[in-house]
């Protein structure tokens, strides 16, 4: 039995949870992860309450991970879609929330394309809030997830070498990423194009580099970022083509050692910031990543909302 560690309500990023905090959710998703893989799923400690899934950014794997997760827990479970929201009529988010909070939901998991905007939900109603990903901000749960499949991977994260490569300046999965690898003892280093990697991150207490070769060897684990497009006003490099002849990762020159694993939160663009050889090599726990996401997801919503609030 994992000793209780948790006292929030809300999920709304990693950069202010502690190590024990973020050591409790994941220890959490072992047993569920264990627990599924036997066949003995625990009795749903969300029977009787309804989550409401409020998507107003495009989602397949975080919306569908936290749908099955709140199923799995005996949820009952609404999924609203931008579109089909009353957001279109010029509703605002205040109001929408505050009218899903009216009609009975014991929680809330948000998507937003504003950073701050899961900050915002937690100000202004009484349910807990989980961050599905709010801009460039924070996207705890992927983070979450990631650092589950790492430890799954390789054991303890304390003194273990990580790099982040990528897009690291508009990535929401990088910052929270950031936030939890340090706060579980790794070396961070970042990686990628020098308009898109801020020299400044060093501040952090990790290393920058623009060198792909030294990115990538000597690491246990490579975490890949696609461009972030849709956040970005301005072209920060030349052209993908470009992008994937300094910083893709392929077989060859920019090859990772044997043993080190390649991570990805998706979608990948194959080819781009990897070929599909390394993408869909042993190296790869990509997949990994997808079905730990559930297991992580049930974790946060038994922390945040199978208590009383």
């Amino acid at each position: 039995m994992v000793t209780p560690k948790w006292t929030k309500r809300s999920l709304l990023g990693i950069q202010h949870l502690t190590g024990d905090e973020i050591s409790y959710l994941l220890d959490i998703s072992g047993e569920y992860r264990k627990a599924k893989t036997n066949g003995n799923f625990p009795s749903g400690c969300l029977e009787g309450k309804t989550i409401v899934n409020l998507f107003l950014e495009p989602s397949t794997r975080t919306r569908v991970a936290f749908e099955l997760a709140a199923k799995g827990l005996q949820a009952d479970v609404i999924t609203i879609a931008e579109k089909s929201s009353s957001l279109t009529k010029g509703e605002s988010l205040r109001d929408t929330a505050r009218n899903i909070q009216a009609l009975g939901a014991d929680g809330i998991i948000l998507r937003h394309s504003s950073p701050g905007a899961a900050q915002f939900l937690d100000n202004i109603v009484d349910v807990p809030v989980i961050n599905a990903g709010d801009g460039a901000h924070e996207h705890p749960s992927q983070a979450l997830l990631d650092l589950f499949t790492l430890r799954e991977k390789l054991g303890s994260l304390k003194g273990k070498k990580v790099t982040i490569l990528g897009d690291i300046l508009f990535s929401r999965v990088a910052r929270s990423n950031i936030w939890g690898l340090l706060k579980m003892g790794a070396k961070v280093t970042l990686a990628g194009p020098s308009t898109l990697v801020p020299k400044k991150m060093e501040e952090l207490g990790l290393t920058v580099t623009y060198n792909l070769k030294k990115a990538v060897s000597n690491t246990d684990a490579i975490m890949l970022l696609r461009i972030q497009h849709e956040r970005q006003t301005q072209t920060h490099f030349p052209s993908l083509t470009e992008y994937s002849k300094m910083f893709g990762l392929r077989e060859g020159d920019s090859q990772p050692d044997s043993r080190t694993i390649i991570l990805h939160p998706g979608p990948i663009n194959r080819g781009v910031e990897i070929d599909s050889t390394l993408a869909d090599s042993p190296q790869s726990v990509i997949l990994d990543q997808v079905t730990n996401g559930v297991s992580v997801r049930m974790a946060i919503l038994d922390a945040c909302c199978s208590s009383t609030y």
